[in-house]
């Protein structure tokens, strides 16, 4: 809307925004608890454990994290660290491999804030995406192998993922009934829950609506009791111990230290170097996507939160808590929640403690087999089929790496698996071209003509070569305009190119400009815009254009109606930046733009690929909207978008709705929202009031004298742009009668 003020931090920033800080602090608390809980029991560590390790994170990181919005706690991806480093040090007493494991965790940390203090944070930059991805993928099959005897009731006869997997047929037909029921109905409500499209329904954390079913399925079945009970003629055993979470008789009781006998082990050292850069990496990717996501584009010290997250490890370790880290599933929450700084973090943490201290006998009802669920549910989106088709889209070297890197973690550990993809990622570079001395240094010049960068980029631009490449970037000022040349580069690799894209949004947020020359000379993997570039010679000569079914349509209409088509792929961050569109969304491209020019200006169609969330979370959508621009007539800057039971909860973050007492049906179908009230009153006129009266699915956004519209979250055939043009000269009209320049709209569509 207009140019965003950044919110304050420390205690103003508390007097700032405590409301919204609160509520989203109390909403991630809702999601939190429980995963926790289940994060800490298949860790092989007490459930109190994970508790401790969120209300550190929470009310002691907060103050001294390098990031803003970040939620500190345990998180998923070191279940497999912390389980394996429980099993192999134990060597079956679980208790004595918690307490050693500990110990890991206290050196492991040290270790961290070494990373911190020496500035390693910048290392995130150099893990190729698919092998991290590849590497949680891992993790998630790893989850859900280990957590599936939990979910049917039953006791586990292998411990390695493919022997847990391979013996699922063993679970079914030895499950137990009750358990299993309470855990295929927690997981239906966790798979079903987010294809809900009605956003009330979607702000029902699925965690805690899990809890609301399974506590009184678990009190219904007496699971509180020791008994037996039989079905279709086979008995079996409740045990109480083994079903339900178990919680000290005090909160400081499960207070446990570590053992530091074993700390010099091979094991312990293994355990070590995993934690601390598993651990580091997965914190780090996670501050750097959350980053990305944030509204006010804030940027996180990394090596200060990697710092803040090793220090509060140190804790955690020292009195029996699970290892932390910035946690990407919670955080991106966090931001769709409306939360505006790091007291959104400790005010999680405050609620965990108010609530553990208040009503530990409640959680003591929560059933182990709806914790399972919860995991499983977490597994599956970290290794879903929809992982690997992304990462298909992206192209077959991507694949080949993603693949390899499971494959080899399961068969070995965390630390040799991402490492063979890794050198799988290598061999594949040297194998198209890119020479040895080039893997790791970059072959750049710049040069400068007036304010203007001339950036050229020649041999291989590559994952590992990113570090030197992004010290050139450093020196550039802001504001510029930036040319990058890539006619002389062999390679140009996927990672390097998603880096170069968050440097681009970067860098148009500084009043910059950056234009990308030479990539046609390269033949790509696929046709995401971020795939794989290798310089062919065959493509010197000439330009391919390949148009799609839906392209093929859109230059007809485009032909038809007098519009300029562009059926390429555009990265126009600077174009669409302020636009709300989405709350917790943001653009990653437009494609198919329709242009032209008509009595109203500028008007531009495109289609438009949002991501919501990060990480394994993050989930791509496509939408129509139409831009206008260089308009003659002065508009404020607004956001208006249907109303519903969900928009009047986020006046409670996202601002107060703009309400009209002499036009009720107006104020009960829309949620307006702008920071100029006054000059928003009156822009919106009686004649606009009623005309919007009449469409009840509009989305108009107001920024810097452009607007954006649209009527739907999808993609618009031919027959609807046009239903929406004839509303948009509509529109204008009606904005133009209260200005004095109403003038019959001669465009594409009359009414």
């Amino acid at each position: 809307m207009k140019n965003i003020i950044v919110p304050k931090d420390g205690i103003e920033g508390l007097k700032e925004n405590w409301r919204s800080d609160m509520v989203s602090g109390f909403l991630i608390f809702l999601i939190a608890m429980p995963l926790c809980l289940a994060i800490s029991k298949a860790s092989g560590f007490p459930p109190i454990a994970g508790i401790y390790t969120a209300i550190i994170g929470g009310m002691v990181v907060s103050f001294f994290m390098g990031s803003r919005i970040t939620i500190k706690g345990p998180a998923a991806g070191l279940i497999a660290i912390s389980v394996g480093a429980v099993e192999e040090l134990g060597r079956g007493d679980n208790m004595k491999g918690y307490q050693l494991t500990l110990a890991v965790i206290v050196i492991a940390s040290i270790i961290q804030i070494l990373f911190g203090l020496f500035k390693a944070g910048k290392l995130g930059d150099f893990f190729p995406a698919s092998a991290v991805h590849g590497m949680l993928a891992a993790i998630g099959i790893i989850i859900i192998s280990k957590q599936l005897p939990v979910l049917f009731g039953e006791q586990a006869r292998g411990k390695e993922p493919l022997e847990l997997l391979a013996d699922i047929p063993y679970m079914l037909a030895n499950m137990n009934p009750e358990v299993a029921f309470i855990g295929i109905i927690s997981l239906i409500i966790l798979f079903t829950l987010p294809t809900f499209k009605n956003r009330f329904v979607k702000l029902i954390p699925a965690p805690m609506l899990v809890l609301l079913i399974a506590i009184p399925l678990g009190l219904y079945y007496d699971f509180q009791h020791e008994h037996d009970y039989s079905l279709a003629a086979i008995s079996y055993h409740i045990i109480p111990d083994n079903l339900l979470v178990q919680l000290p008789d005090t909160f400081l009781g499960g207070i446990s230290f570590p053992d530091f006998s074993e700390v010099f082990s091979l094991t312990s050292i293994k355990y070590i170097i995993m934690f601390a850069l598993v651990g580091s990496l997965e914190s780090i990717l996670s501050a750097k996507a959350i980053d990305i996501l944030d509204p006010y584009k804030r940027k996180s010290d990394l090596n200060k939160d990697t710092l803040a997250v090793g220090a509060g490890n140190l804790a955690a370790g020292l009195i029996g808590g699970l290892p932390m880290i910035s946690e990407i599933v919670r955080s991106s929450a966090n931001i769709n929640n409306g939360a505006k700084t790091r007291w959104s973090n400790f005010f999680h943490g405050l609620f965990l403690l108010a609530f553990v201290a208040l009503a530990a006998p409640l959680i003591e009802l929560i059933p182990n087999a709806a914790l399972a669920a919860m995991l499983i549910y977490t597994g599956f989106r970290l290794a879903s089929p929809r992982e690997f088709q992304k990462t298909w889209k992206i192209g077959w070297d991507q694949l080949t790496i993603f693949v390899t890197t499971i494959v080899v973690t399961l068969a070995t550990d965390l630390l040799v698996g991402i490492f063979a993809g890794v050198l799988m990622k290598f061999i594949l570079h040297i194998l198209r071209g890119a020479s040895i001395k080039g893997l790791f240094r970059s072959n750049v010049t710049i040069e400068e003509d007036k304010g203007n960068y001339i950036i050229k980029v020649r041999g291989a631009a590559i994952f590992s070569n990113y570090l030197s490449f992004k010290k050139v970037l450093e020196g550039v000022l802001p504001g510029k305009n930036l040319t990058f040349n890539f006619s002389e580069a062999k390679i140009i690799d996927h990672t390097f190119l998603e880096h170069l894209h968050h440097f681009e949004e970067d860098y148009h947020a500084t009043g910059g400009h950056i234009t990308i020359q030479g990539i046609g000379r390269h033949k790509t993997h696929s046709e995401h815009p971020l795939s794989t570039r290798v310089f062919s010679a065959g493509l010197l000569n000439r330009m391919e254009f390949k148009l799609n079914d839906r392209q093929m349509v859109l230059r007809d209409f485009a032909e038809e109606h007098e519009f300029a088509f562009y059926p390429t792929t555009l990265r126009n961050m600077a174009k669409y930046k302020d636009f709300p569109i989405e709350k917790g969304k943001r653009i990653l491209y437009e494609e198919n733009l329709l242009s032209k020019y008509d009595i109203n200006g500028k008007m531009e169609i495109s289609d438009i690929t949002l991501t919501e969330g990060a990480g394994a979370a993050m989930e791509e959508s496509k939408m129509t909207i139409i831009h206008l621009s260089d308009l003659d007539f002065t508009i404020p800057d607004f956001a208006l978008e249907p109303e519903r039971m969900w928009t009047r909860f986020s006046e409670l973050t996202f601002g107060k709705d703009i309400d009209f007492k002499e036009h009720e049906r107006f104020s009960r179908m829309y949620y307006l929202r702008s920071d100029d009230e006054l000059n928003t009153r009156k822009f919106f006129h009686a004649e606009l009031l009623s005309f919007l009266e009449e469409h009840d699915d509009m989305h108009i956004e107001s920024h810097r004298n452009k607007l954006l519209v649209y009527t739907k979250h999808d993609v618009l055939e031919p027959l609807e742009i046009n239903e929406l043009i004839i509303r948009i000269n509509g529109l204008v009209e009606s904005i133009k009668a209260k200005h004095g320049l109403f003038q019959e709209s001669n465009g594409i569509a009359k009414r």
